[in-house]
């Protein structure tokens, strides 16, 4: 209560924060008109003196104004774009080593570009963490004309890349990545065998872009480099044929021989299950008699048995993995990507691979690992941009010491979020989806409809198909046209379904995307094509914005309420009309599994049919509810991670610390 009226009377720290960060905006601004007059040399040779004034115990801070004008000023010369305000904020923020949370399409590639060009100023070395190799390679090339025009050096990294040219691209003064390759070569680094196959130097400052991706939902997934453990394969597919005979327990202690946690996909034997096992095993000449199955000689029987039954019972195909070229691939669930060079650990991903009879590949072993949770703790100064970061503002704080700053956006939001239509089953739920659509498509508003997996775009897709309805479908499976189908998006009356891999780094435009058809019509185009194309999208452009904008559906709550926010913020981009509204049914997975009871007693009370929706706000807090305590377990779980990862850490840290000291030694006497 006092803190809400205190906000009141004062602001909360966040408006307290953007006021303090307004007042060095006019210490810019009002220095524009003097950058302006200089010529390109002399806007260049701000650079190197801004390094000997550093080199003389200036501090970064004292020549923030300074350098982010120069940078403005650059970026009108050689990008076309100015910096707004609220993106020198987002700059300020980030050099402070904070978060910066910037709603979709105020730019926030071109806000890292302040606190990178400062930052890099030190010859320390500054890294962009994108998500994927198209981003970094993308960035890094875009924006690298800007760094090397203010005489700075930039690298990218992406996978494939050769050793020498890796060491080359992390000498830069601005080095663009991904996740994994900077994870990954910091265990190469610590596991070279001579100072010159080093890859990484300090790690001084990263700026991690969608970082509630890369600091919570990657948080769980360790960066491991392996090599193969002495498993016989053979043994999955011996004890893969002993799963089909084995029934599932339906209710606490009633029979079966197995029981499922759907919420911490693990898979558990009873006392019979246990009983059934053991003599299906001896019957298959793989346990002797009077030997039981927790004998530690026989602790691989059960370890694989258990990876195949959780292969089985808790792993889909097209929800959690795709097969594709005679390969099981991963498919991340926040995202809706494929993530290609990925396998599960403990027998997982070979179990998946002999129950879908694919090329069944050996068991590896550890040979180096690390979590992203301790590999991005350890440089001096960790800053983040992401669309959506206040949800998770706590583990943020908690776990990695970031406060997270809400950026205001340059223009208003005026999108109308609708309040959530829920539905006794999925059937009802998808025959309303499918009217919605409809609707939408002959008035000529485009949608965009998002789901949680691979297999429910299909569904939705085929649903779309048999009402006559034309639409494109983005998913893992069609990520080579996701550029094209992203592009056509906000054009009148076109119909999008997409996973979670439409809610990161895409920016639907109304109307189509202008700049990839000027791109198409090529260098040799003449201005009257280029004016007739642009005359044609403002048509179209005005005519959607009347339509209503961009109409975000979502089939299905996701377990995280910020992968809904993202599918929402797809829509009502800079000031753009937009709508969103999300549809629920009491047999939806989270519903289900999280809040299944609770919200069936409410519908009994309403007497809802089965294609009557009720739109409730007290509904949508229920399932909201819901989404808390998915994100309350997720939370324990990462922490409960990285506490016994600590414990390695600080073990890693000594070890790694030991061989670099030995490999830089002239003579290693004097240490033994």
């Amino acid at each position: 209560m006092w803190n809400n009226l205190a906000a009141k009377l004062f602001g909360s720290r966040n408006d307290r924060l953007i006021k303090q960060y307004s007042k060095r905006v006019q210490q810019i601004n009002a220095l524009e008109a003097e950058y302006e007059k200089l010529d390109d040399e002399a806007l260049k040779a701000k650079t190197q003196a801004f390094r000997e004034r550093l080199a003389n115990n200036e501090s970064l801070d004292s020549l923030l104004p300074e350098a982010f004008a120069v940078v403005r000023e650059a970026s009108k010369r050689v990008l076309g774009l100015r910096h707004y305000d609220v993106q020198l904020i987002g700059g300020m923020v980030l050099h402070e080593g904070k978060i910066a949370e910037m709603r979709t399409g105020e730019g926030k590639t071109l806000v890292a570009t302040l606190a990178i060009y400062l930052n890099a100023l030190t010859g320390k070395g500054v890294h962009l963490v994108t998500v994927n190799d198209y981003l970094a390679r993308r960035d890094g090339e875009e924006l690298g004309v800007l760094y090397r025009f203010l005489g700075l050096t930039t690298g990218i990294i992406v996978s494939g890349m050769d050793a020498q040219a890796k060491q080359e691209a992390y000498r830069a003064d601005v080095t663009y990545g991904t996740n994994n390759e900077f994870g990954f070569d910091y265990l190469r680094t610590n596991m070279a065998l001579s100072s010159e196959e080093r890859l990484q130097r300090q790690l001084n400052f990263a700026i991690v872009d969608e970082v509630d991706s890369i600091l919570i939902d990657e948080a769980r997934t360790p960066l491991i480099i392996s090599g193969a453990a002495d498993v016989d394969t053979d043994l999955y597919r011996r004890l893969e044929k002993i799963v089909p005979k084995l029934t599932k327990q339906e209710e606490e202690d009633g029979p079966g021989d197995f029981s499922i946690d759907e919420k911490n996909k693990q898979i558990g034997l009873t006392e019979t299950g246990h009983d059934h096992v053991e003599q299906l095993l001896r019957e298959n000449g793989l346990l002797e008699e009077g030997q039981s199955l927790y004998n530690p000689q026989n602790i691989s029987l059960f370890h694989i048995l258990n990876a195949c039954l959780r292969a089985h019972h808790l792993y889909h195909k097209d929800v959690d993995y795709i097969v594709r070229d005679d390969e099981v691939i991963i498919v991340d669930e926040f995202t809706g990507r494929t993530m290609e060079g990925r396998r599960w650990s403990d027998g997982l991903h070979q179990a998946i691979e002999v129950k879908e009879k694919v090329t069944l590949k050996r068991e590896s072993q550890t040979l180096a690992s690390i979590t992203y949770q301790n590999f991005f703790r350890m440089y001096d100064k960790l800053a983040g941009m992401t669309g959506t970061a206040d949800t998770e503002a706590f583990e943020f704080q908690d776990i990695y010491g970031l406060e997270t700053v809400v950026i205001p956006t340059n223009k208003p939001i005026v999108r109308i979020d609708y309040t959530d239509r829920i539905f006794l089953n999925q059937a009802g739920k998808y025959d309303a989806i499918v009217e919605e659509v409809s609707q939408c498509q002959q008035h000529g508003q485009p949608v965009l409809l998002g789901t949680a997996s691979i297999e429910t775009s299909e569904l939705v897709s085929d649903l779309l198909n048999k009402a006559g309805i034309t639409h494109n479908v983005l998913n893992a499976k069609q990520h080579a046209r996701e550029a094209d189908i992203i592009a056509q998006a906000g054009r009148p009356g076109v119909i999008t379904i997409a996973t979670n891999m439409a809610g990161r780094g895409t920016d639907i435009v109304l109307g189509g995307n202008l700049r990839s058809e000027l791109l198409a019509l090529g260098g040799d185009a003449s201005e009257e094509e280029k004016a007739k194309v642009q005359a044609a999208w403002q048509e179209r452009h005005e005519q959607v914005k009347k339509a209503g904008g961009l109409h975000v559906i979502g089939a299905e709550r996701h377990e995280s309420r910020r992968i809904d926010n993202q599918l929402r913020g797809r829509s009502g981009r800079q000031g753009d009309p937009g709508s969103s509204r999300f549809y629920v049914a009491l047999d939806d997975n989270l519903v289900r599994i999280f809040a299944g009871e609770r919200m069936a007693n409410i519908m009994q009370r309403f007497g809802m049919g089965d294609s009557e929706a009720l739109e409730s706000k007290m509904v949508s807090r229920q399932i909201e509810g819901a989404q808390r305590k998915v994100e309350a377990h997720n939370f324990d779980a990462r922490k409960n991670l990285l506490e016994y990862d600590d414990v390695a850490n600080e073990q890693r840290k000594v070890i790694y610390q030991q061989r670099s000291e030995i490999m830089d030694a002239e003579s290693i006497t004097e240490m033994l």
